[in-house]
C-alpha cells in the first residue's frame, strides 16, 4: 500500500474546512487515453487506492498501463475500541488523499479501449466518492 518513506510530524490535523472548491490542478487526463475523474468530495484511503488498482490490472489481464494520479500523504489517526475520553489524540492509524471534484484519480492507456472502460468502472465501485470515467478531451 502506497504511504510516504517519512514525513516531518507524526500527527497531523483533520482540517476538513480545506476541501471546499473544486480541483484545478490534476483535472484533465496528462498521460493516458482514458480516466476516472471524481465527482464528489471525500478521502480515499491507501488499502481503496491499491484496492482499485488491482481491479484495473486484473480486468484488463494486466495489459496496458495504469497510472496512479493521487497519493495518500495525510495521516489520520484513531483510538482503540471502549477507550475513556481524553488522554490526548489516538495512535496513527492509516493514510488518505483528499480528493475535490474534478480530480483525475487513474489514468490508463495500451489496452483496447472497450476493456479499458470496463476496467474502470468496475475500479469504481472501490472507491468511496462518486466518480465518472472520462475520456482525453481533443
Amino acid at each position: 500500500m502506497l504511504q510516504p518513506k517519512k514525513t516531518k510530524h507524526r500527527k497531523q490535523h483533520r482540517l476538513r474546512s480545506q476541501r471546499k472548491g473544486i480541483s484545478t490542478r490534476g483535472a484533465s487526463i496528462a498521460f493516458g487515453e482514458i480516466g476516472i475523474k471524481a465527482i464528489g468530495r471525500g478521502e480515499v484511503t491507501s488499502r481503496q487506492i491499491e484496492a482499485a488498482r488491482r481491479t484495473i490490472t486484473r480486468a484488463v489481464k494486466r495489459g496496458g498501463k495504469v497510472w496512479i494520479r493521487v497519493f495518500p500523504d495525510k495521516i489520520v489517526s484513531a483510538k482503540g475500541a471502549e477507550v475513556p475520553m481524553g488522554s490526548g489524540k489516538g495512535a496513527p492509524d492509516h493514510w488518505v488523499t483528499e480528493v475535490r471534484p474534478g480530480k483525475i484519480l487513474f489514468e490508463m492507456a495500451g489496452a483496447d479501449p472497450v476493456l479499458m472502460k470496463e476496467a474502470l468502472k468496475l475500479a469504481i465501485y472501490k472507491l468511496p466518492l462518486k466518480c465518472r470515467v472520462v475520456t482525453q478531451e481533443i
